[in-house]
């Protein structure tokens, strides 16, 4: 299945207009179900055929999975990249019936990510020296990441092009390569207009380049061979070259342990704390849908909380006899 498996990425890729970050997850999940495939039935993994795929088989590596310790929410991921590899199969013609249908996915556990508070929220954007040009820029980050709700890879991908900060919106091509436009604020506009004198003579000192390196904006489904110093990243490091995800969650780490006791907060988390308080403000589970480009309005809800206080709040505030007790 080797052969097969190569064909299905390169599907992915083509076809489907799947992220780069979901192609990698797949193929990691089909590696691994390879690997197990190879060592339960006796084979080495380039003798593997898609007619070894079946449900007893299927089942043995979910067993396995379980053993492993691994977590519902992982075993559901690489049962769904399983699903989607034998329908595949199925349609190509290299299997007659789908194994994989009969087999059940773990229900999810559901648990609220981490965030902060609106008050911690203030003190982290406080966190960056004012004074140096890589802490407005860390400034600025920390302002469109809490004023937009963007994406990690979203935030890191973005080019100058895609801000206007004369009307305060930022263009952001998100999974699947879907394109959206969110607002942000007059702090993250003032933010950014510091940064950008700074990121001026940063960009100034990169070396020029002519080599072509692959380059994919992040969710696209097909990465562009063009040259990165035709591009002009939004935030840079101190080389003057494009800041990196890992850069990122290394100073949202180091920043929130200087302000807050919590821990996982993560760039996810500053998302998830964008959503919540939107939410706790009053804005409608569609609109925030729309902000953080989700495609369905169930994965929203799970980025959203609501806490006993303001629950109890709405209750006295709605409840036509809970008024009187009030």
């Amino acid at each position: 299945m080797t052969s097969q498996l190569e064909t299905f990425v390169e599907y992915l890729r083509l076809n489907r207009n799947a992220s780069v970050h979901t192609v990698s997850a797949y193929e990691s999940d089909l590696r691994q179900l390879l690997t197990f495939s190879a060592a339960h039935l006796g084979k080495t993994p380039g003798r593997l055929q898609p007619r070894d795929l079946n449900l007893t088989l299927v089942r043995a590596y979910l067993g396995e999975l379980h053993r492993e310790g691994q977590s519902r929410s992982s075993v559901a991921r690489k049962l769904s990249s399983l699903r989607s590899f034998a329908r595949f199969l199925r349609r190509e013609g290299w299997i007659d019936d789908d194994p994989v249908v009969l087999a059940m996915a773990p229900r999810r556990d559901r648990k609220i990510p981490a965030h902060l508070s609106v008050d911690e929220m203030a003190r982290l954007l406080e966190m960056p020296d004012g004074a140096t040009e890589l802490g407005r820029r860390d400034r600025a980050i920390l302002e469109l990441f809490y004023a937009s709700g963007l994406r990690l890879s979203e935030l890191v991908g973005l080019d100058t092009e895609d801000v206007n900060l004369q009307s305060r919106i930022v263009r952001v091509q998100g999974k699947g390569g879907k394109e959206r436009v969110v607002p942000f604020n007059t702090s993250t506009q003032k933010a950014l207009r510091v940064w950008y004198a700074d990121r001026a003579r940063l960009r100034a000192n990169q070396p020029a380049s002519s080599s072509v390196v692959r380059v994919g904006r992040p969710g696209a489904g097909v990465g562009r061979s063009r040259s990165e110093s035709g591009r002009d990243p939004l935030f840079l490091n101190a080389r003057g070259s494009r800041l990196t995800g890992r850069s990122v969650q290394r100073l949202v780490g180091r920043y929130v342990s200087g302000c807050s006791a919590r821990f996982g907060i993560s760039p996810h988390a500053l998302r998830h704390s964008f959503a919540s308080h939107l939410l706790q403000r009053g804005a409608d589970l569609r609109t925030i849908q729309e902000l953080l480009g989700h495609v369905q309005l169930s994965t929203t809800q799970r980025y959203t909380h609501i806490n006993a206080a303001q629950l109890l709040d709405v209750y006295r505030k709605a409840h036509p006899r809970a008024k009187h007790e009030a």
